[in-house]
Parts: structure tokens; sequence; C-alpha cells
């Protein structure tokens, strides 16, 4: 089992143990403001391995590559001047730029899938320390199985894979709650390939520019959360409920009662005063806390589309998709 250290309790200590593990080429467990992360080497192929081996990821998926300041970042990649622009306003935070890779980047293919890209962010918080301790950029995808719900908290990432790691730094729950927002930039357009912690709108007030929302039916793998089915649940997942089935589990937004949510197994509200910030940093916990209440099927309310609620549209969209 995991060795869990409180970060707020002994820093030194879960700094050091972190790099000690990270050197030895295993994964760590490590605590960002967006979600839990499996973090691991960017620049060692066997440590990137481990990550899709323990994650049951699929390789051709690629891992964000984490760094602890702009020197760092301008080590393994190149800026356009939208993308430095946009790294300057938002990082440290969650927000992931798709960059080309310099030819002399030392992160391995492996956490690229092979592309010529780099998914790169600066994340908020206590894992920026250990990455600037560890001086080398960290491979972190959310520290859970692939394909399930993401961790938000140290407990939810022991009961998913405490049996496979050495090590889970706990800081106590993600403060954002949901993935970073991923932002490609091609030429003057700006691309959202995965809605995340970041509202687009506060991109598109910075730049001035429209922030284009591409068709995700076929697209290419160009960055994590592309998959169509993803943050899944073991029940099933019905969206846009306006009545509750009996022994759905009820997860509803906004305080408003829905019809028939008496025969529900559990009943739970992702913000009952309708703020959206509160509801993403809500939802993974929740959607587990659901999935735990033994029903089949789990009934989502309707959430609106402004501001977060398109990221957390699209993680419960993803969460519904046919599984295979």
């Amino acid at each position: 089992m995991a060795d869990i250290i409180d970060t707020g309790r002994e820093p030194e200590r879960a700094i050091e143990r972190a790099c000690t593990v990270l050197a030895e080429g295993e994964p760590v467990a490590i605590p960002t403001e967006t979600v839990y992360g499996l973090a691991a080497d960017a620049t060692n192929p066997d440590a990137i391995s481990r990550i899709y081996e323990m994650k049951g990821r699929p390789r051709f998926n690629p891992l964000i590559s984490h760094v602890s300041d702009m020197a760092m970042a301008e080590v393994h990649v190149r800026f356009d001047p939208i993308s430095r622009r946009l790294a300057e306003a938002f990082w440290p935070g969650p927000l992931t730029l798709i960059l080309p890779q310099r030819a002399d980047s030392t992160v391995h293919a492996l956490a690229s899938a092979g592309l010529d890209t780099l998914g790169i962010r600066m994340p908020d918080g206590f894992s920026r320390r250990v990455i600037a301790r560890f001086a080398r950029p960290l491979a972190a995808p959310s520290a859970n199985t692939s394909g399930k719900i993401s961790p938000t908290s140290a407990a939810h990432v022991e009961a998913d894979l405490g049996n496979k790691l050495r090590l889970i730094l706990d800081a106590g729950p993600a403060q954002i709650g949901l993935e970073s927002t991923i932002i490609k930039v091609d030429g003057d357009e700006i691309r959202l390939l995965r809605p995340g912690g970041l509202d687009a709108a506060e991109i598109e007030t910075l730049l001035g520019l429209p922030v284009m929302r591409p068709e995700t039916a076929g697209a290419t793998i160009e960055a994590p959360g592309m998959l169509a089915s993803h943050y899944a649940p073991g029940a099933a997942v019905r969206l846009d409920a306006v009545e509750v089935r009996a022994g759905e589990a009820l997860v509803r937004f906004g305080g408003g009662r829905i019809t028939g949510e008496a025969q529900a197994t559990i009943v739970l509200d992702l913000s009952p005063t309708g703020n959206l910030r509160e509801a993403a940093a809500n939802l993974f916990d929740y959607m587990k806390r659901a999935d735990a209440s033994g029903a089949a099927t789990i009934a989502f309310g309707p959430i609106p589309s402004d501001g977060l609620g398109e990221a957390i549209i699209d993680r419960l969209q993803r969460a519904a998709a046919p599984r295979e």
C-alpha cells in the first residue's frame, strides 16, 4: 500500500520523498489545483511506461508535461506570441497549451504519444514546489484508472491505485476539481481541445478573439481528455433528467427538487446556490459517491452551459458515452 504524507504537516519530507521516488523511475500521486495527478519523470521512458501501465491508459493518448516556471517550459517548447500571452496571464493555473516541442527537448516521445507537439502546464500549489526541486518536467495525467472518474482527494487515489503506488502526497481536496482547459493556437485561431477549469470566456476577453470549439466526432487525439468515453463511473449515466426513476442515484444542481427524487438511492446537489465553481469542485467526488450508492444508473439534472458549465457538461457527456 502507498505511503501517504500530509503536505501541510510535513512539506519538506513530502518533497524529499517524492523526489527520491521520482528519481527511481516510479510514479507519485501529487495534488494539483485541478485534480490529483499520477506524476513521473517526463524524460524517463520507463517511468512514463509505468504511468500507462498503472492507469491502463492507451499509449496513443498523450500526457501533459508539468513545469515549475517559464524557464523550464522554454527548454522544451516554442511559444508563439498568443500562447506566450496566455501563459503569462493564466500560469500558474488550470491552462494547458499545446505547443511545438523543441528538437533538443528531453521530454520523451512516450509522453507526447509520438506527436511533434507537447501539452504543457504550470500547476499552482504544492506540486509546483515538487517540480522545482526535481528540476525536470513531470508527466502527470489524473491519478485514476483510465476512463474512470478523476480523483480530487488523496482518499480517491488510495481507493483506486493505492495498491500500485509507493507514495501519495495529500494536500486536501482539489481546489478546482476539473482538469485543465486545453488550448492550441493555430495561426490566429484559438482552438479549445478540452474545456476545463479555466473558463474559455476569460481567454476570449483577454485576447479579443473567439475560442473555436472543434467538432469532436472522429477528431484526431491531440490532447488528453479527447476520447469519446471518459470520466465514467461504474453505473450508467443519464443526463438532463427531469424525473428520477426508482433505484437511480440523483445528482442535481441549483437546489431545485426533481420529480421522483424520494425514490432515489441518494440525492446530491452540486451547488444548492447555483454556483458553477462549487459545482465543478464537487463533480467528481459526487460522481464517486453516487456510484458507491449501488444504483445501476446515475441521473444528472440539467446544468447551465455558460462559464464552467461547459466543462462540467463535457465531462458528463463523456461519462455517458457508450463504453467499449
